[in-house]
């Protein structure tokens, strides 16, 4: 059985809304449940994706994961050790361990660094390096390793003298100089051209090879998900609905918000443009600040029944082996639809 790397149990981050005066007279309180209840586990050496719809919730556990902020509830472990809420002593060696790539590397850098000077910075708040001189060394192999070479004809540029790709390459190379543990990789290629995404991901691959890396990988997009993930996890409104591994989720899913996902990725028809297919949902997502009763997703379900309003939400529970869904009627739609 692989190690468990990081694990966390029902997982939840509530962001209080903004009271109108009526409300703080009655001593009301709203909350947006941008995380609620999740739980899953990593394991040493894989890719473990977590997909859904943008305000799913996924960067948000993201940040959790790399106490960027605080959790409201819920356990987080690393290697079996409590690292929900760590004093500042230990706080250190945690980061150290765990890296992340951020979404947009145009944002994520310092306009006014260098690269050796982006490169260095984690280097100098770890104490890593005792001279300026072997900082500079490390950096080079950083950018050696995502394929940025010859590593001397980027080290004195600036951010905006590098393409999207290349930025994102540093970003990626900013985060493995510390040589961490699990990597949280928040939508790493979102930002480049599709010519570039096989690429870096490849790149990412490769490096996961050479220096048994894991890593959380966050994404909408489906294609580049199976691609690069080993199991996935679906989030929709703040709580993981299906998981399992990466073929699969996206051959057979079970379900209904995930055959909407799936079903949303355009194919390529001959002959034909323009081709606008039927997706299996409706309306929108609704606010975090007002979760419907029952089945979240049942609001937006072709598929819903009076039990998906008025139960309570249904649990992930196990349809298979290694195989989780939380929907009561998947059993009759695997049946109804194939």
């Amino acid at each position: 059985m692989s190690e468990i790397i990081f694990e966390v149990k029902n997982l939840r981050k509530w962001f209080p809304v903004k009271r109108s005066l009526g409300q703080l007279l009655r001593g009301q309180r709203t909350w947006v449940r941008a995380v609620d209840d999740v739980s899953f586990q990593v394991k040493k050496g894989e890719v473990f994706g977590l997909i859904g719809e943008s305000g799913c919730g996924k960067t948000t556990t993201g940040k959790l994961i790399m106490k960027l902020m605080e959790p409201t509830g819920g356990q987080m472990l690393f290697r079996g050790n409590e690292v929900t809420y760590l004093p500042t002593a230990a706080l250190s060696e945690y980061k150290r361990e765990v890296q992340m790539i951020f979404q947009d590397p145009y944002a994520s850098m310092n306009p006014r660094f260098r690269i050796h000077e982006v490169l260095a910075e984690p280097l100098v708040i770890h104490r890593i390096g005792g001279s300026e001189q072997e900082r500079m060394k490390l950096a080079a192999a950083a950018l050696t390793k995502v394929k940025l070479t010859p590593p001397g004809d980027y080290l004195d540029r600036f951010a905006h003298m590098l393409s999207g790709g290349q930025r994102q390459r540093v970003a990626t190379a900013r985060t493995l100089i510390l040589s961490p543990s699990l990597v949280v990789a928040d939508e790493p290629v979102s930002m480049v051209d599709l010519s570039t995404r096989a690429e870096l991901l490849q790149m990412m691959k490769d490096i996961q090879q050479e220096l048994g890396l894991t890593y959380l990988y966050i994404t909408h997009d489906l294609s580049t998900a199976r691609y690069f993930s080993d199991r996935i996890a679906v989030m929709y409104l703040g709580r993981i609905v299906e998981m399992g591994s990466a073929d699969e989720i996206i051959d057979h899913p079970l379900h209904p918000y995930t055959k909407a996902l799936i079903a949303a990725v355009p194919e390529p028809v001959p002959g034909k443009v323009n081709v606008i297919k039927e997706i299996p949902i409706k309306g929108e997502i609704p606010s975090a600040a007002q979760i419907p009763p029952g089945c979240r997703f049942h609001p937006r379900c072709l598929y819903a029944v009076d039990d998906c309003r008025h139960l309570p939400e249904p649990e992930l529970t196990p349809a298979k082996p290694r195989y989780l869904v939380a929907c009561r009627r998947y059993k009759e739609l695997q049946k109804d639809l194939g």
